[in-house]
């Protein structure tokens, strides 16, 4: 029996299948090969056109079944993993209404910071866990102030893998978890946060139907079947945001695991049994996946907008210049640098606003730029460590609400690629690293898996993943990073 796994993100969309019996993947894809643009009409927005998503999962799909040693007909449950916090908008007819506001659009920062004012700080931490702040929610309240013509027409609003859902079954539901990272979710009452609907003017009915984040959500339609190559009884076993996902992908789902990514965002995920909650809202906490045998946990997530994107759009610059280097070859550059960049700062702030940051947007910031002394290789270890130092900035503030963990797992995959990013950041947070040979696509194949039961437990479902490497801290490293991080810190202010 096979598990095919789908990650919807704003840069591409990733497919799995995974062998149920061995646990291994056996065939992984992404679409398109270049990233996928964002439209953004003015500073601060972020939109994407959620049936481009759809269209990148019909080619994923027709490029992973179309392998010698791939049998589509093997195929019995689909799991998705997708971009957190974008709202889509359909009608009654389910067509889309107007593109997806992604999750690092800004536009909404004002419309959540006044309702927290005015429902609370208090109420909104104890209740949400969050601000509001620009979340859904807040996404959808400035659609119903700056576009009263569309909201009349919405039926239901959705997040991006609510909506992949609905494409594959024909079937409007969300999940609790997808809720809780719109801040739509009341953890005290453990459902749907009325006091911020009838805050924001929303209607019950706006919501779709919640079902489990493991079991049936719904079976495949005929059309979508037909489209993509499959057996009409496959189900959707599993749906989750990328970040809960990312932590099931790792095997962290119980109280003190901690799991972290650098792909365009940079994000460190940490699993609790309490309701945590920061005052400032600088991380925020959300509804875990929790295995279906265990008590509901959560995940508190600290998220840095511009890592891999920083990175990107440096190579994008040189590309202009007729230059066309990989990654590897910057990453050379930067390792023939010493730790410290030689005084050169970067700040990653350059991809809308950050929670980090009180949902403040001073944009992308270079500091002690020497033009005499300063090369290609210094912007990029500067800018490998201006990342992690951001990331160390928010570990601190997870640290001082309590949660803590022995080790952070990742995937070897994004900036984790990069010798230097792994020296850097295990030596700057001073914790281990587990290095995991996995994605967010074959983790929603796992999450599938164990949706649908053929997985009976967290072990079991976790058994084909595999350590790649474990780094430690270097004694000899950790005061000279320490060192550039007080360095970092001292230009933030």
């Amino acid at each position: 029996m096979y598990l095919l796994g789908l990650d919807i993100g704003s840069s591409s969309t990733k497919a799995s299948i995974l062998d149920s019996q061995s646990g291994q993947c056996i065939a992984s894809t992404h679409y398109p090969k270049t990233e996928l643009s964002i439209t953004s009409e003015q500073a601060g927005f972020a939109e994407q056109d959620p049936e481009v998503w759809w269209q990148c999962v019909q080619a994923a799909c027709k490029a992973l079944f179309a392998l010698d040693h791939v049998d589509a007909s093997l195929i019995k449950a689909i799991g998705i993993s997708y971009q957190m916090h974008g709202l889509v908008c359909v009608d009654k007819a389910q067509q889309v209404l107007r593109p997806s506001i992604i999750w690092c659009d800004s536009r909404a920062v004002n419309i959540g910071q006044q309702a927290f004012a005015q429902l609370g700080e208090q109420r909104c931490l104890q209740t949400l866990l969050n601000s509001p702040g620009n979340f859904t929610a807040s996404k959808l309240k400035w659609v119903k102030e700056n576009q009263p013509e569309i909201f009349e027409k919405i039926d239901k609003f959705m997040l991006p893998g609510d909506f992949i859902a609905m494409k594959l079954t024909g079937e409007v539901t969300t999940t609790a978890s997808g809720l809780s990272e719109g801040t739509l979710w009341d953890f005290e009452k453990q459902d749907i946060a009325e006091h911020l609907m009838q805050h924001y003017g929303f209607d019950a009915n706006l919501i779709p139907t919640i079902v489990p984040s493991f079991g049936a959500q719904g079976q495949i339609s005929a059309q979508s079947a037909n489209l993509l190559g499959l057996s009409p009884d496959v189900q959707v076993c599993y749906r989750a945001g990328d970040q809960p996902n990312n932590a099931l992908s790792l095997n962290v789902m119980r109280d003190g695991e901690i799991a972290a990514t650098a792909g365009t965002s940079g994000v460190i995920y940490a699993v609790t049994d309490k309701n945590a909650y920061d005052p400032k809202s600088r991380v925020n906490t959300f509804k875990h996946v929790s295995e279906p045998s265990q008590a509901d946990s959560n995940g508190v997530l600290l998220c840095v907008n511009g890592t891999g994107r920083l990175y990107s759009w440096i190579r994008s610059l040189l590309a202009e210049t007729g230059q066309n280097p990989d990654y590897e070859s910057l990453n050379t550059l930067a390792a023939g640098v010493p730790i410290g960049s030689e005084g050169l700062v970067v700040h990653p702030f350059g991809n809308g606003a950050e929670r980090v940051l009180e949902n403040q947007n001073p944009g992308g910031q270079f500091h002690h730029l020497d033009f005499n002394r300063h090369q290609l290789g210094h912007l990029m270890r500067a800018s490998q460590e201006g990342i992690v130092f951001a990331l160390k900035y928010g570990f601190d503030v997870l640290k001082n609400m309590g949660v803590q963990g022995e080790v952070i797992r990742a995937g070897k995959g994004n900036m984790f690629l990069s010798p230097v990013f792994r020296e850097a950041f295990v030596n700057t947070c001073q914790i281990p690293v587990e290095l995991y040979q996995t994605d967010g696509a074959e983790g929603a194949a796992r999450g599938a898996g164990l949706g649908l039961g053929v997985f009976k437990n967290r072990d079991e479902m976790v058994a084909g993943l595999k350590l790649n490497e474990c780094i430690e801290p270097a004694s000899d490293k950790v005061v000279a990073y320490q060192n550039a991080y007080q360095q970092w810190l001292n230009k933030m202010a």
